[in-house]
Order: structure tokens, then C-alpha cells, then sequence
């Protein structure tokens, strides 16, 4: 039996009067790639924020590694939200480095995460001269640096050149593979479709599909029915 690392339970997020997230249920399976799929502003975001501590749910349960989450899960969880929080006048293995001193690590893990990321060949380039996309495999590295059991990705693709989108595909499909799950946030179904194990579809706060990526599946067409069955205002 396939073991469930983060369930949401009727999960819901309301600001003022109206629910960004409205009674969101998930299940997340261990060792996998797990897609996040919606229009901007469905409530990706809230819910993603709210498995990373950064606001609290309104009502419902989330569940992590089959037990009520707490806040000293957020050591086993690893982020990308927004933009990767880097040192502009460092290299990536100061970076790197700095995030090791953070968390009490060797600095040899330093140099095991910037090969996994591929950026080996840029360890004396400052970062403030980096690609987007070198940014954000950076910024991944340092989400990765204690070794997570989870790791969320918020529209980690927005911005880069179809070979930076490539080469962070490759990357994200290889965590399984060094027991990390992901959870990948994106409006962009085709990329999701190559990566993802299973994925979620999220219209105005509500799950109106979840299921395995299956082979010449049309993603596109189970994605609009489900925007059009829940339309509404999108608030964030």
C-alpha cells in the first residue's frame, strides 16, 4: 500500500467574506510528483501557504506523514514560493554554504546539493549575473539543503526560456528518486502533465478533479470543465 505523506481535510481559508480555499481535500503520495493545477488566483497559493505555516486555515485538518501537522513538520518541508531568497553578491555555493551554517550541516552537503541542482559549473559566478532559470534551480537547492521529505514549488517555471524550463523538468522529476516528494503549483498544464505523477484541479477554492496523469488523457478539456463548473471571482 502506498504510503500518504500530506492529506488535507475539507481544508478552508476564508478572508473576510469570501473562501480562497473552500473545503479542499487532497492526498499526496510518498515518492511521487504531485500537480497543482489551476487558473491564477484559484487558491494554489492559499493552500500552499498554509502547508508552509505562513497563514493559518480557517477550519479542516492537514495531515502530514499521517499525523496532525505541527510546526516542527516545516523541518522535514522544503519551499519555493514566489522568489528564491538568494545572495545577489555570492556565489551559489556561498549560498549554499550559508544555508549549511543555518542549519547546523556540513559543508560538504553544500557541494552535494549544487551538483544534484547541476550548477557545479557556475560555483564561482556570482549569482547576481545568473539566468532565471539558474535562479530558480538555485533557489530549489537551497529549499532541498536539509533534505526534506516535501518539497512545494509555486510556479517555478514563470519566466524562463523553454531550455530553462527543460532542464528544471529534468530536475524536479529526479526528487522521487532521492525520496523527496513535490508538490508542483502551476497554470501551465502541458509542463505539469510531463512531471506529474498524479494532479489536483483547482477552480475558485474547490477540488473539482484529482487523479493519476494518464497517457493521451485530454488534461485540457478536464481543465475548463472544471473552471466552468465552479466559476466565481478569483481573489488570490
Amino acid at each position: 500500500m502506498e504510503k500518504i505523506i500530506l492529506e488535507t481535510k475539507q481544508l478552508t481559508k476564508q478572508f473576510k467574506n469570501q473562501k480562497a480555499v473552500n473545503d479542499l481535500s487532497i492526498k499526496v503520495k510518498e515518492n511521487s510528483v504531485y500537480g497543482l493545477l489551476g487558473p491564477n488566483g484559484a487558491g494554489k497559493s492559499t493552500l500552499l501557504k498554509m502547508i508552509t505555516g505562513l497563514i493559518r486555515p480557517t477550519d479542516g485538518e492537514i495531515l502530514f506523514e499521517e499525523t496532525p501537522w505541527e510546526r516542527k513538520d516545516l523541518a522535514k518541508i522544503g519551499a519555493l514560493i514566489e522568489n528564491p531568497g538568494i545572495y545577489p553578491n555570492l556565489t551559489a555555493m556561498e549560498n549554499l554554504k550559508v544555508a549549511c551554517t543555518l542549519y547546523e550541516l556540513p559543508s560538504s552537503r553544500a557541494e552535494e546539493v549544487l551538483a544534484l541542482i547541476g550548477l557545479e559549473g557556475a560555483d564561482k559566478k556570482k549569482t547576481r549575473n545568473f539566468s532565471m532559470g539558474m535562479k530558480q534551480r538555485l533557489g530549489i537547492g537551497l529549499a532541498i539543503i536539509n533534505t526534506p521529505r516535501l518539497l512545494i514549488l509555486d510556479e517555478p517555471t514563470n519566466g524562463l526560456d523553454p531550455v530553462g524550463i527543460e532542464e528544471l523538468r529534468e530536475l524536479i522529476r529526479s526528487f522521487p528518486s532521492h525520496g523527496i516528494t513535490v508538490i508542483l503549483s502551476s497554470h501551465i498544464l502541458s509542463e505539469v502533465a510531463l512531471v506529474a505523477d498524479e494532479v489536483s484541479i483547482i477552480a475558485n477554492g474547490v477540488v473539482g478533479y484529482q487523479g493519476a496523469v494518464q497517457k493521451g488523457e485530454d488534461l485540457e478539456k478536464i481543465f475548463m470543465d472544471v473552471i466552468r463548473k465552479n466559476k466565481g471571482e478569483y481573489i488570490c
